[in-house]
C-alpha cells in the first residue's frame, strides 16, 4: 500500500475542530470482487492530523479534547469540510462530529 503525501503546510484548528486525512476506501468487496473506482463510497475512518486547542467553555477555560494528533477515528459520511492543501485532500470537522476512536 502506498503512503499517503505529508502536508508542507501546518494546519492549526481553532476551538473544537479536527484535521483529518480519510484512510483508503476498500478496493475489494468482502467476497474478493474488485470494485471501479467510480464505485467505491467515500471511507468515513480517518487519521487525525491536527487537534484544536478545545471549546471554549462559558467560565473561560477550555474543554480537553478526546482525541489527538495520529488516533483513528470514525465519522459521518457527509460531516466536516473537505479543503485540499498541498495536493491532500482533508477534512475539518467539529469534535462532535466524531463517533467513535478506532483501537
Amino acid at each position: 500500500m502506498a503512503t499517503k503525501p505529508q502536508l508542507k503546510t501546518q494546519i492549526k484548528p481553532l476551538d473544537d475542530r479536527i484535521v483529518v486525512t480519510r484512510t483508503e476506501a476498500e478496493e475489494k468487496t468482502a467476497g474478493g470482487i474488485l470494485l471501479p473506482e467510480n464505485a467505491k463510497e467515500k471511507p468515513t475512518q480517518g487519521k487525525v492530523l491536527a487537534v484544536g486547542p478545545g471549546k471554549l467553555l462559558d467560565d473561560g477555560s477550555r474543554a480537553k479534547p478526546d482525541v489527538a494528533a495520529g488516533d483513528i477515528i470514525l465519522f459521518g459520511k457527509y460531516s466536516g469540510t473537505e479543503i485540499t492543501v498541498d495536493g491532500v485532500e482533508v477534512i475539518i470537522l467539529r469534535e462532535s462530529d466524531i463517533l467513535a476512536k478506532v483501537g
